[in-house]
């Protein structure tokens, strides 16, 4: 369990003090690790480098891999009624760069033949995305998806909503919570803004083969 910190109090003040009043889009989560009280000990945690999760039930999570490098791309969270990919960027101290991943979402749905319109919702300016994709039975259906940009300090968490989330933000929703309780981990180490945060595969994570 991730527990909310004041600033400028130690790990141990933490543990003991009421929550804090928060504003804005981040008010209840995301969270940078910064805020946040991490134990050591906690045998729920699961620390995927740039982003520390916490099991939601009802939630299978699931590591995209890419096949060439072997390297974790995204995070997805997945549930009955629906889905969240989580990906974290780098991004500068004093800026931010939805803007700028906005138009390029726009701009890679416009060459996949679909749609993007932006519209607000809970986390501030959404993008929603209207593609036809092909059904196992070859089928063509439309398929509505959200994309979500949340700006932290130095970094971005941009989450993509599948299903129910997609059309229907819901306060007490599965995936809503799992995505306000993530902790973003952005480091000391360089990273240009617009890259990916490193994401890393947990020791005791199964793989398992296409087909399986």
């Amino acid at each position: 369990m991730f527990k909310r910190k004041k600033s400028g109090e130690t790990p141990a003040d933490a543990a003991e003090t009421p929550e804090e009043t928060r504003t804005g889009p981040r008010a209840n989560g995301p969270w940078d690790v910064s805020e946040v009280t991490v134990p050591e000990d906690d045998p729920d945690r699961i620390d995927l480098g740039s982003l520390l999760l916490t099991p939601h039930p009802g939630l299978d999570l699931q590591l995209q891999v890419d096949e060439a490098s072997g390297q974790v791309v995204a995070v997805i969270l997945a549930g009955e009624t629906g889905a969240a990919e989580l990906r974290a960027f780098a991004a500068p101290r004093n800026g931010d760069i939805w803007d700028d991943v906005r138009r390029q979402v726009a701009g890679e749905v416009a060459r996949m033949g679909g749609t993007a319109s932006e519209t607000e919702g809970a986390w501030g300016t959404e993008v929603v995305v209207n593609l036809t994709v092909a059904r196992d039975d070859g089928q063509p259906v439309q398929q509505t998806s959200k994309v979500i940009g949340i700006p932290g300090p130095r970094w971005l968490l941009r989450a993509t909503l599948f299903g129910r989330p997609a059309v229907e933000h819901q306060e007490d929703g599965d995936v809503e919570a799992a995505l306000r309780a993530v902790v973003v981990v952005r480091g000391s180490t360089p990273v240009p803004p617009g890259d990916p945060l490193p994401l890393t595969m947990p020791p005791n994570a199964q793989r398992m083969e296409p087909g399986a």
